[in-house]
């Protein structure tokens, strides 16, 4: 007996009512009502208007919200994305909705999205699994859960030259300590050393106002939204350093709500053990944008950034 159940992930704009429509059916995962033209364009359209300045990429941090708010910002990392070397995709994204202390793989085998279908890695599968670090994802969890479903369809996108010559290895990133980002990242630091994979990294910035439980406000920055701006920019300056120990330092000090903050500390753990046997890397933030401008108090928003890792 096949279960189908369905899956909501609270967006706005006409293109993403796409990721609306998904559906689980045993190990696959595909669109109920729309096929793909209309997202397909919009994707164009935002990678059309950004240049590929740090290519190719080895790492990406990009926005997992509603296109309408962060896809002009999310092409600025994917337009770095290099499909004639990519094989292997890690998309590292956040746990919103379970509470998770390790990371955790998807128990399905293929993703299908408005574009074309995206075939998980069983055997990196099989290698993470052995390790013995991983907790497997319900299919509740994988559906309910919209940071690694958001960066598929630009995945798609940006590989779709090679479209049958690669795989994505979706993994959900819990509330890890310290220690344990520096383990996974230890753990993921050899698949980041081959030049024939590329990292995903899926983080919004700051979540700011009252529903977030969170209004941080420097008033000699100005108005709260420049305030904002430059928590999130002093965080991503420190992400630019590549130093795990001072970003996670950041964090304690302001608490700023970067829901990605884990995967975030995965990879700089993973950079920094690459960085002890010599490998010269350099990360940059490409773009940086807020869903609305908060001038008072009653106001919300959340932040974008865009960026990409080189290997030099």
């Amino acid at each position: 007996m096949f279960k189908m159940t369905s899956k909501s992930v609270g967006l706005s704009c006409f293109i993403c009512k796409f990721l609306r429509c998904i559906r689980f059916f045993y190990g696959s995962l595909f669109p109920c009502l729309f096929t793909g033209p209309q997202l397909n364009a919009q994707l164009e359209g935002w990678l059309s208007q950004v240049q590929s300045t740090k290519r190719p990429a080895r790492a990406i941090i990009a926005p997992h919200a509603g296109y309408t708010y962060c896809g002009s910002c999310a092409a600025h990392a994917y337009k770095q994305v290099d499909p004639n070397i990519t094989r292997k995709i890690f998309i590292l994204g956040p746990s919103h909705h379970v509470p998770l202390s390790r990371c955790a793989l998807s128990s399905v085998d293929i993703y299908r999205t408005p574009l074309y279908d995206l075939r998980i890695d069983q055997k990196i599968y099989g290698e993470l699994w052995k390790t013995g670090m991983f907790e497997r994802m319900s299919l509740q969890t994988d559906e309910d859960e919209h940071s690694i479903e958001m960066h598929l369809p630009y995945t798609a996108k940006a590989m779709e030259s090679h479209k049958d010559e690669f795989t994505i290895i979706p993994v959900l990133v819990g509330a890890l300590s310290e220690s344990k980002e520096q383990e996974f990242g230890k753990l993921f630091s050899k698949y980041l050393a081959d030049p024939s994979n590329l990292f995903v990294v899926s983080s919004d910035f700051c979540h700011w106002g009252q529903r977030f439980r969170y209004s941080y406000y420097d008033e000699s920055q100005g108005e709260i939204y420049r305030s904002i701006e430059h928590l999130d920019k002093m965080g991503m300056s420190i992400i630019e350093q590549l130093d795990p120990v001072s970003f996670s330092n950041y964090l304690k000090k302001y608490h700023n709500t970067i829901c990605g903050r884990h995967p975030i500390g995965v990879l700089l753990n993973a950079i920094n053990e690459l960085q002890k046997n010599g490998m010269n890397m350099s990360f940059s933030f490409l773009n940086y944008a807020q869903s609305s401008q908060c001038r008072n108090w009653q106001d919300s928003s959340v932040s974008y950034a865009a960026g990409a890792l080189m290997v030099h």
